[in-house]
């Protein structure tokens, strides 16, 4: 294999439960089969990356606004299809567990151990009015000339 074959990078757009652990179950398994992975998040998939707790202080309107709409980290994800008020979300996780398939902040969890690289996206999180301090430890930082560097030097690249 070349270096190119031996690199995934993702986009991750969406905060939908059912993307997000697809996501998360494709960077874990590259990871896990020897492949570099970045996943780049940005616009509503920087929600899952959000801390439980924290805001900025100084927020404008909007700002504050995108704050109370979004969810707070993976758990408060729901289905992009058949949510029906919460009830095919907690279907889906309760078939997970019944299937002892590990939840989305455990996919996380494990992406991070395994190396994976999260990248918040800056220029979204500047339009959001998401600081720093609002997303998870062990974010890294970057805009679309980060995203395209290692795309360019990647076999594979996802839009999720």
């Amino acid at each position: 294999m070349n270096d190119r074959e031996k690199k995934l990078t993702l986009i991750v757009f969406s905060n939908d439960f059912d993307r997000a652990t697809a996501a998360f179950i494709l960077a874990t398994g590259a990871a896990s089969s020897g492949m570099q992975v970045t996943m780049f998040f940005t616009f509503w998939g920087l929600s899952l990356l959000r801390r439980k707790n924290r805001s900025r202080k100084g927020k404008s309107l909007v700002e504050r606004m995108f704050g109370w709409m979004l969810p707070r980290g993976p758990e408060e994800t729901s289905l992009s299809k058949m949510n029906f008020f919460g009830l095919g979300t907690n279907m889906m996780k309760g078939v997970m567990r019944k299937k002892r398939m590990p939840d989305l902040p455990d996919l996380m969890e494990t992406a991070a151990s395994l190396g994976v690289r999260l990248v918040g996206c800056t220029t979204s999180m500047g339009i959001m009015g998401m600081g720093r301090e609002e997303l998870r430890e062990g974010i890294e930082y970057g805009g679309v000339a980060t995203y395209l560097n290692e795309a360019r030097g990647s076999g594979v690249n996802l839009f999720i």
